[in-house]
């Protein structure tokens, strides 16, 4: 309906660019080609848009409408070097050539900043991104979820679809296990402060040692590495703890490797377990207790959920797709020594 004299004019694209800041093609390619535009300027334009009433594009209709379809995704992870990363890759690469679509794979060294700088890059040529171990904030990948289907691995963002192993009944099952064997003194080899798994991982842990009676402290680590475990073992090893809890097997298996080089025998003065059941949990020697996580299927689900979603197949899930863990018991655990 065409407005009358006496109804206000409706708002323009050049009233939101005046009131942003920014130029009137800025506020079209905020719409068009979300990529194009940094998640700070667009949630600016948006949030003038909407103040304005500015009614003339919505982004939802406008993204599923004039979306070109690319037949690429993109995977973006935190440290191509971890192991963890490899079956992930593999199970994401996979479903994505099953359902035709080529990925594409970013590698941001654990730096939020190199993440995003990254996803700003390919956002214009993508059909959807994947976030393996993200260390953005919630709020910006929820920022960057409203311009491009988005899901993330290995964390929980609300708003935002997810598939996460289960974090909790692993980390109960290694706390039950060490104190089966009769351990009191537990040190967990922390992960990055900004992962999300990290916090799971370490909250249910303290957790479960409350429940048991066990005594567990925090180890601050450098890097989430076989070097960052490695720096910490002397620290570690003089704090008199019989058993040692990584939040990865890269930092148990260095700190494993550090301890048997300076004299101490794994698992008789040490017991030492780690989490993802990567491929250096077996060929360590001797071989790493550790929690399985279904890496394969995490990468496949994830993928296969994402088409579905901007496709328009589904509403964003209020809660993550929680995937099964299972604690697998190998040499580097054992009864403490009297």
């Amino acid at each position: 309906m065409a407005p009358t004299p006496d109804s206000p004019k409706p708002a323009t694209i050049y009233d939101v660019a005046r009131q942003a800041g920014v130029s009137a093609s800025t506020v079209s390619r905020a719409f068009a080609r979300p990529g194009r535009v940094s998640f700070a300027t667009a949630e600016k334009i948006r949030a003038v848009a909407a103040e304005l009433g500015y009614r003339s594009v919505d982004v939802r209709r406008t993204m599923a409408e004039g979306r070109q379809r690319h037949g690429t995704i993109a995977l973006v992870i935190a440290d191509i070097s971890n192991p963890v990363f490899f079956d992930m890759i593999r199970g994401a690469e996979e479903e994505a050539a099953k359902n035709g679509y080529t990925m594409l794979l970013a590698h941001t060294r654990e730096s939020g900043i190199v993440e995003r700088e990254a996803i700003e890059r390919v956002m214009g040529i993508v059909d959807g991104i994947v976030l393996s171990s993200s260390r953005m904030s919630d709020a910006a990948i929820r920022a960057m979820a409203k311009q491009k289907p988005t899901l993330v691995m290995n964390r929980g963002v609300n708003g935002v679809a997810s598939v996460v192993t289960d974090n909790a009944r692993g980390m109960r099952r290694v706390v039950e296990h060490l104190g089966e064997l009769g351990h009191r003194e537990i040190a967990y080899l922390a992960g990055p402060e900004a992962s999300w798994a990290h916090g799971m991982r370490w909250r249910s842990l303290k957790e479960g040692a409350l429940e048991l009676g066990l005594r567990v402290n925090l180890v601050e680590c450098p890097e989430p590495t076989r070097d960052g475990g490695g720096a910490v073992a002397e620290q570690v090893l003089d704090s008199g703890v019989t058993a040692v809890v990584g939040y990865n097997d890269q930092l148990a298996v260095g700190f494993m490797r550090r301890a048997q080089a300076s004299g101490y025998d794994v698992p008789g003065d040490v017991s030492v377990i780690g989490f993802d059941n990567s491929v250096v949990a077996e060929l360590a020697h001797p071989g790493l207790t550790t929690v399985a996580a279904p890496l394969h299927a995490l990468g496949s689900a994830a993928v296969r959920n994402l088409l579905v979603i901007s496709q328009g197949g589904i509403q964003i899930p209020a809660r993550p797709v929680v995937l099964p863990t299972r604690l697998v018991v190998r040499a580097s655990t054992g009864q403490p020594r009297v």
